[in-house]
């Protein structure tokens, strides 16, 4: 793993068996999911006053170097045997995490922008046009957007080919106005 989780105990305190239980369960995931860039955990005691008292709520949250993001969750049910924290780490392992897939954005470059001020293209790293009109552009950055500006975008199918979405300038230049 690139870097050591970051643990947030919340009404409990930290003890080597439980930072070790932790360690087991990221290892685990690191098998499963490839290189682990960054891990956040929460460990949750229910308040005294939650009718699931004494249970544990356990958070892992993982970055991947791909973009992808790993968010695994586990809510104390009424078993009672979630009132042991390691009980609680070890039933994580069989959760399903829930993966979410960030489109990589690509970087880009203007080329060219429509005199009328409707739409433009964008040269792509392997030197591919890729057409995006007025409304793929975020923050009302249109009116900024210059030949030879550098932008981020995702790439889509359109009816006549490759097209950008969420087109946004890239850098310094990307702050609103």
């Amino acid at each position: 793993m690139q870097t050591q989780p970051e643990i947030d105990f919340q009404g409990l305190k930290a003890t080597p068996a439980i930072e070790a239980a932790i360690g087991e369960r990221v290892a685990e995931f690191e098998d499963r999911w490839g290189r682990i860039t960054a891990c956040r955990v929460t460990i949750k005691a229910a308040s005294q006053h939650h009718r699931t008292s004494g249970l544990y709520e356990i958070h892992i949250h993982l970055s991947l170097p791909d973009g992808r993001e790993v968010n695994v969750a586990r809510t104390p049910t009424a078993d009672e045997r979630h009132a042991d924290v390691t009980f609680a780490l070890n039933r994580v392992r069989r959760v399903q995490g829930q993966v979410k897939d960030h489109e990589a954005a690509a970087i880009g470059k203007v080329v060219w922008i429509d005199p009328a001020g409707e739409f433009g293209f964008l040269e792509s790293s392997d030197g591919q046009e890729i057409y995006f009109n007025r409304n793929s552009v975020l923050d009302g950055g249109f009116i900024r957007l210059r030949e030879g500006s550098r932008v981020t975008y995702t790439e889509e199918m359109g009816e006549k080919g490759a097209q950008a979405s969420t087109v946004r300038l890239f850098g310094k230049h990307s702050l609103k106005i």
